[in-house]
């Protein structure tokens, strides 16, 4: 369905941040921001709007920084006023409500094709604060794909990969569940996320001193019925759940975390419908402290034994949702596209049971929607509707809640009846629901789940088909 771009000028309420106005200075109360957080390109030419919560006091610029994706400006696109060394000054007058600039698309990108422009908001000449979309993305797909029918590679019964889709365009981006340990929240909050997909976990100590001597905590491996559900991110995908606290301006209040690195996936094929996924080697430990760095993170960290540490400055770049970073590596690493390039991820994941106690439990084929990505999802009963005579009339807004587990695991069962009566591990695809998926641009897509396993019943071979809705 093409995506109308009048929705750049039309008339929007803007979550702006609201002063006082004692002193009648417009200047210091006003905020600026994108009018639209993203949007398909339908014309050749379009008008991008910035909006003020209140008209200028005086004039001036805004200046923005682009990032790009598969395009080069003066080849692939242009924009009006001209932009030099990935930057674009706009004039505004005195007594403005908005400014614009124009955006010319030069080449087209078909179905499958991932084409963007990234504009930020950087600066503003007047006293006027930056809040609400300080980003927007220029997508250069004309219409989101009708839909098709995919197999993530999840690594097989080992489930070794992560994979991000983005229905929108069909694209997958597949990475080894290993190669990233913590990410750090590009948004305004200051948080740090776990690699749930390895069954970190991670524990505050009382000590601010990164290169003090610290010891194992076995007590902090996840396995059935052990772990403490504090240690480990909230699941259901809230950014404020983290285990990690929020990073404090006050350095006393960040504290060292012993961090525990889970486990790696099996290097051994499990037996057929069995998993693998968290049955391999410890991954290790790590002791942790992290600081502000002006508006980025700053990590220290070392081996639990070391009275020396490394230290290393992390960036924010808010095209994405995380900035990640390995141990391994010791160094940033690319793990999910940007965060509106992408809709669903195949992956293992720490989740809670109560077994009578609630506790942290893995799981593997979970499905994590992209909730910090402005994603959303629910299940639909096939007793309901009928996947085939599913449309948009039926669609519930309401039911697109903010849990990023609402297709999780629940697409299939692990277990059958053995002959003796107990349950003996098989791969089941649930036939009796399917998925309503809506991405950040608003395009809304039913998915079934078609299959999860091979023709041999070994687990880690997702399916799916999904259909444009809306």
């Amino acid at each position: 369905m093409k995506k109308n771009l009048i929705l750049f000028l039309s008339a929007i309420t803007l979550a702006f941040t609201s002063c006082s106005d004692d002193d009648n200075s417009k200047s210091a109360t006003s905020s600026v921001a994108f009018s639209v957080a993203s949007a398909n390109l339908t014309d050749a030419t379009t008008p991008v709007q910035i909006l003020f919560s209140e008209p200028t006091s005086k004039a001036g610029t805004v200046t923005l920084s682009y990032t790009t994706t598969a395009v080069t400006y003066g080849t692939d696109f242009t924009t009006n006023p001209a932009a030099e060394a990935n930057t674009l000054v706009i004039p505004f007058d005195a007594n403005a409500s908005s400014v614009s600039f124009t955006f010319t698309k030069l080449a087209e990108a078909v179905e499958g094709e991932v084409k963007n422009v990234v504009f930020k908001i950087t600066a503003v000449s007047i006293d006027t604060s930056i809040t609400g979309n300080t980003t927007t993305q220029l997508n250069f797909n004309e219409t989101a794909s009708s839909g098709q029918a995919l197999a993530p590679e999840t690594g097989g019964a080992n489930q070794e990969n992560q994979v991000f889709v983005d229905l929108s365009s069909g694209m997958m981006t597949t990475v080894p569940r290993v190669s990233w340990d913590l990410g750090f929240y590009a948004g305004s909050e200051f948080r740090v996320a776990l690699n749930s997909s390895v069954k970190m976990s991670v524990k505050e100590l009382e000590t601010t001193n990164i290169d003090e001597v610290q010891i194992e905590d076995t007590s902090m491996f996840i396995m059935t019925g052990s772990g403490s559900v504090d240690q480990i991110d909230a699941p259901e995908g809230l950014i404020t759940g983290t285990a990690i606290k929020a990073i404090s301006d006050n350095n006393d209040n960040n504290k060292v975390y012993l961090l525990n690195l889970g486990s790696n996936p099996s290097r051994t094929a499990p037996a057929v419908g069995s998993e693998g996924s968290g049955s391999g080697t410890h991954r290790g430990w790590k002791k942790v402290r992290i600081l502000k760095s002006g508006n980025d993170y700053k990590i220290q960290y070392a081996d639990l034994a070391s009275t020396t540490h490394q230290e290393v400055t992390i960036t924010k770049d808010a095209a994405y949702n995380f900035t990640f970073f390995s141990f391994i590596t010791n160094n940033t690493v690319k793990v999910e596209p940007q965060k509106n390039q992408w809709d669903i991820n195949f992956t293992t994941f720490t989740n809670i049971v109560n077994m009578g106690t609630v506790a942290p439990y893995h799981y593997a084929d979970f499905v994590v929607t992209n909730l910090k990505g402005s994603a959303k999802s629910y299940q639909v009963s096939t007793s309901e509707f009928a996947f085939d005579k599913f449309t948009a009339g039926n669609v519930v807004a309401s039911k697109f809640t903010e849990d990023q587990r609402n297709i999780g695991s629940n697409w299939r069962g692990t277990s059958v009846p053995g002959a003796d009566g107990n349950p003996t591990s098989q791969f089941v695809l649930r036939t009796d629901r399917f998925y309503v998926i809506k991405d950040a641009s608003g395009n809304i897509y039913k998915l079934k789940f078609t299959g999860g396993n091979n023709e041999a019943g070994e687990r880690g071979f997702p399916k799916f088909q999904y259909f444009l809705v809306k």
